[in-house]
């Protein structure tokens, strides 16, 4: 007996999405990776409206990525972007229009809190993660190389509201930054280089605040220093100084400095991670070198021991036995996720990332996929993990 059922029909009953409500249909695809969000709102009529939505954005909070920008000095052809999605576990190759021209060894790139930042010894200037609009502000008072860069949430401010965080559709962020090395007339100035600023949207003016700490002067920018916002404070963290302090973002006061250094430490890295201060560092014991994560009490400082990287996790970021082969061991994180990866070239720059549950007491830790090939070769490798907008994506169609 023939099946009179036609193929249209077949697939049409197969489709269980087709006897799913579109609230239930809303849920199952805020679950999805953020590529495969963007894919789906190719599919039809109905899950292209429910994406765009403007309240699906919220309900499909994407995870925080870890980005990676490779410069060539010598050939600005050859840099290279990468961005990390945790969630799909695969690396996405970001095109080159995504970032000024004017990126350069004489300028400093980073990115936190949503936003690309590019400074050099004249300009300040933002972008969209992912969106290649970039917005230059009114010159700083104290420009600078490699300084802290931060986005100042209304949630970090009591005097804040969400219009003074961003304006006209979250184009404009309050933007802090802290430390770097300052230029005058084309030089670097080594004297002055402790000045904190943050940037007013409302007025595109720069407000001048206390400057960091005297104890940071002698490694004072993003190269030696680490940062982090928990509880309406600007943390500063010296990577190998372990000297830290807090900048209270309502009273506009640093806090005193004090050292944050377990035992054994040599270098470490201050996150925030899952609603509390993190310290992740590289550790030297009888048995060998290893990789720790503690717990950090903001009110005494006061370290708790979370995880340890497996050891053969840590072996396969390096490949040779040389004392100072753990130099180039970086580390960023944000949200559930920390990651840490090896900046040297000749490993292709391998990875791994933690993620921490939600109750804290559990770390999954993983190897993170090769970059996708060619990796071309870099005389500067900068890190950053940052929350990206999938309103911002869709409206940008970055896939």
């Amino acid at each position: 007996m023939e099946d009179s059922t036609t193929p249209k029909e077949t697939d049409s009953s197969n489709n269980f999405f087709n006897f799913l409500s579109s609230d239930l249909t809303e849920l199952i695809l805020a679950r999805l990776p953020v590529r495969s969000i963007i894919r789906c709102s190719a599919v039809c009529k109905l899950w292209h409206s429910i994406i765009t939505a403007p309240l699906f954005s919220a309900s499909a909070a994407a995870p925080p990525w870890f980005f990676l920008y490779g410069q060539n000095n010598i050939f600005v052809k050859n840099n290279q972007a990468f961005a990390f999605d945790p969630d799909s576990n695969e690396w996405i190759k970001l095109p080159t229009t995504l970032f000024p021209v004017s990126i350069s060894q004489e300028s400093s790139f980073i990115g936190s809190g949503g936003f690309f930042f590019n400074t050099t010894a004249n300009n300040f200037s933002f972008a969209p993660i992912l969106i290649p609009s970039w917005r230059e502000t009114t010159p700083l008072k104290f420009s600078r190389l490699n300084p802290l860069v931060g986005v100042i949430s209304s949630e970090f401010s009591s005097n804040s509201n969400q219009n003074n965080l961003f304006e006209h559709n979250l184009n404009l962020p309050k933007i802090i930054v802290v430390g770097g090395v300052r230029f005058i007339g084309g030089l670097v100035d080594i004297e002055d280089n402790l000045a904190v600023e943050i940037y007013n949207p409302t007025l595109d003016s720069w407000d001048l605040c206390p400057p960091l700490p005297a104890d940071f002067r002698s490694g004072n920018s993003s190269q030696s220093l680490s940062s982090a916002f928990f509880k309406s404070k600007f943390y500063v963290f010296g990577i190998h100084s372990c000297f830290i302090s807090s900048f209270d973002l309502n009273n506009r006061v640093w806090s005193e400095v004090q050292t944050l250094r377990p035992p054994g430490v040599i270098t470490s890295f201050l996150i925030s991670c899952r609603n509390q201060l993190m310290l992740a560092g590289l550790c030297n014991n009888p048995h060998g070198p290893s990789f720790n994560l503690w717990r950090i009490d903001e009110l005494t400082m006061e370290f708790s021991e979370v995880a340890i990287m497996p050891p053969d996790m840590l072996n396969c970021l390096f490949d040779s036995d040389e004392d100072d082969r753990f130099a180039s061991l970086k580390c960023v994180g944000v949200g559930k996720y920390i990651f840490v990866f090896n900046e040297e070239h000749r490993r292709n720059y391998p990875a791994c990332v933690c993620e921490i549950s939600s109750d804290s007491k559990q770390c999954r830790w993983r190897r993170i996929p090769d970059l996708p090939e060619p990796v071309n070769r870099f005389h500067k490798v900068i890190s950053f993990c940052s929350t990206i907008s999938l309103r911002w994506i869709l409206d940008g169609e970055v896939a």
